[in-house]
């Protein structure tokens, strides 16, 4: 079925140019992009669904990100309730990619049975939101979407 996402939440110094919301556009493809003088190599964003959805696959389009991490979570727990992982962290570039700028755009899918965990095994439930966490770890001047 469909679902929409509410407003993203980003946390980190993102380019006021390219920002969360980007990610939800239907009109093509904007970048949702790292300030380009943040040297943190880090950016998060969350994300609220209108309603708890299973969530059967992932696909993540990357642009300098050399880590990728997915969780997900309920509205109705907690506040200080951690959310589950449900993509563990993955590589994206390798070191030597990441230091020549090279490989730095692809789209990676995930789905269960391919590098997804399943939280507590409740998938089949649903989840009310998710986050997702990029990192560049190896090149500070790289801007991360």
């Amino acid at each position: 079925g469909s679902w929409r996402v509410t407003q993203p939440l980003c946390r980190g110094a993102q380019d006021p140019r390219y920002p969360a919301e980007n990610l939800l556009r239907e009109d093509g493809l904007r970048p949702w992009l790292s300030c380009p003088q943040d040297r943190s190599r880090q950016l998060r964003v969350e994300l609220q669904l209108e309603r708890a959805i299973p969530i059967g696959y992932v696909d993540v389009g990357n642009c300098g990100c050399a880590f990728l991490q997915i969780e997900v979570g309920r509205s109705s727990w907690p506040l200080d309730r951690p959310y589950l992982t449900l993509v563990p962290s993955v590589t994206l570039m390798t070191p030597a990619d990441s230091k020549l700028d090279r490989n730095r755009c692809a789209v990676r899918m995930f789905k269960e049975g391919t590098g997804w965990s399943d939280p507590e095994g409740k998938s089949p439930r649903g989840w009310g939101g998710g986050r997702g966490r990029g990192q560049q770890g190896w090149r500070p001047s790289c801007s991360l979407h």
